[in-house]
């Protein structure tokens, strides 16, 4: 069953298949609040109510097609009362990360020059290269026009470029 019947499904009240979809969303959402937050607990506050929140507003799913989409805005939304609420950022340890790439010694240096990126763009590298959204999701998910989401991957390249070819060689080792 693809992603557009499941959310239909999830959207006439069917529990299974709302708890199917999150499920098939779970690492996204941890990676997700995981870049906001930095604290494992206030992730697993945010998914919580992004979840509980989805579900009781399931129903208001306009597009089954775009759920992943949906929740990760709800997720993005919760992630961001919670850092209001707190007023405060935490560093991120780089062993936290690693638990979601396992034995994946790539994913663990992208996330460390992902870490060297202006906040701003932090956000944008994440969803396109690590969650593989399109700028078109990226744009609905951050609420920013689709230019400005183009706007911002140009820039974080450029910095991306700068961060892994320094002059007179490379910072980071590329297989």
């Amino acid at each position: 069953m693809d992603i557009y019947e499941t959310a239909t499904l999830a959207r006439q009240g069917d529990k299974e298949a709302f708890a199917a979809l999150v499920r098939a969303c779970q690492q996204s959402l941890y990676i997700i609040a995981r870049s906001i937050l930095r604290n494992d607990e206030d992730c697993a506050d945010a998914i919580q109510e992004a979840i509980a929140k989805a579900f009781s507003n399931i129903h208001t799913l306009k597009e089954p097609a775009y759920f992943k989409t949906w929740l990760i805005r709800i997720l993005i939304n919760e992630c961001n009362r919670i850092l209001r609420k707190k007023k405060r950022v935490y560093p991120t340890p780089y062993d936290i990360r690693k638990a979601s790439y396992i034995d994946d010694y790539e994913q663990i240096e992208l996330f460390e020059v992902i870490d060297e990126l202006d906040e701003q763009l932090q956000m944008i590298v994440t969803l396109f290269y690590v969650e593989d959204l399109s700028v078109k999701e990226i744009s609905k998910v951050l609420e920013v026009s689709e230019g400005t989401v183009k706007s911002r991957l140009h820039r974080a390249r450029q910095q991306l470029s700068k961060l892994v070819f320094k002059e007179g060689g490379t910072k980071y080792e590329l297989s």
